[in-house]
């Protein structure tokens, strides 16, 4: 097993406009290889699934020690008979007896302003046992609804469970939530009866995180396209009925590289925030939510 160790990070800004006593502070760094550029990371019954982009799209496992992640000897490769499938992994929505859906970005030209985005619905458990999609690749769907790339993540509203994604871009974003079980056998997301709400949304976000006992979305962004760091805390269901980001607290960060994802820990005052850079690419926050 590998033991990563860390060290002190500092540096943390928080935004003036937000109205609820909530507040971050990175307090440590340290770095995660083998992932290529690393692009999120999910939580699930304990574990910490980091994936990335390296030569083909990669996943690998961990658990929380401390202040350390520790690997577990494991690697999953988004490859189909050693094809790369999911080269550009951008989210991972996972919930147990539901559909396990996961994203991809895909640049269409050299310049890289033309993209394609696809959700992939995949047998979870099957994956996690033969370490490739073979045989795990259950069906493919188009998000040509969405503006720059697609980010799944599952969302709770009045008392239903919901697949939901946002956009990449610098305007006219939004975050969808989708009917989970008609997306995962549609062909696109622009089908008739898939989308189920949305709502507009600032720019730049890279993954979404959900709190379930909070009922907040946690938008996962850049300041800027590709640098520096944002979390944005929204109220989901004011979002929904307002069809606007309601925001209750914004975090940014004096940390210039690019934030591709975070979660929260088991102990809800701390969390796990992650880049795409090679090295310190892990930061573990400490979360407040304590009345000022």
């Amino acid at each position: 097993m590998k033991l990563f160790s860390a060290t002190l990070i500092t540096g943390l800004v928080i935004s003036a406009f937000s109205y609820k006593p909530l507040s971050g502070t990175i307090t440590k760094s340290f770095s995660l290889d083998s992932l290529g550029a690393c692009q999120g990371i999910s939580k699930q019954d304990g574990k910490y699934f980091l994936y990335g982009d390296r030569e083909v799209g990669v996943m690998s496992q961990y658990y929380l020690k401390n202040d350390s992640l520790i690997y577990q000897p494991d690697e999953y490769r988004f490859t189909i008979k050693g094809e790369n499938i999911i080269k550009h992994p951008t989210g991972i929505a996972y919930r147990k007896g539901m559909p396990t859906f996961i994203g991809n970005s895909v640049r269409q030209n050299a310049e890289g302003t033309v993209w394609k985005a696809m959700i992939y619905s995949i047998d979870w458990q099957g994956f996690l046992k033969s370490k490739t999609l073979d045989g795990n690749l259950l069906k493919t769907v188009e998000d040509d609804a969405c503006i720059q790339g697609t980010r799944p993540e599952y969302v709770k509203h009045k008392g239903k469970w919901f697949m939901a994604t946002a956009d990449y871009g610098n305007k006219a974003n939004e975050v969808r939530l989708y009917d989970a079980g008609k997306l995962s056998k549609a062909d696109k997301t622009s089908e008739k009866g898939l989308l189920y709400r949305k709502f507009i949304c600032s720019p730049w976000v890279q993954n979404l995180h959900f709190i379930e006992n909070k009922d907040i979305l946690v938008l996962i962004q850049n300041q800027i396209e590709g640098r520096k760091w944002r979390l944005t805390f929204v109220d989901l269901n004011k979002s929904i009925s307002s069809g606007h980001e309601e925001v209750i607290k914004v975090i940014d960060t004096d940390k210039t590289d690019e934030l591709e994802g975070f979660t929260l820990t088991d102990d809800q005052n701390k969390g796990i925030a992650v880049s795409s850079s090679r090295k310190n690419n892990v930061s573990l926050i400490d979360i407040n939510w304590s009345k000022s």
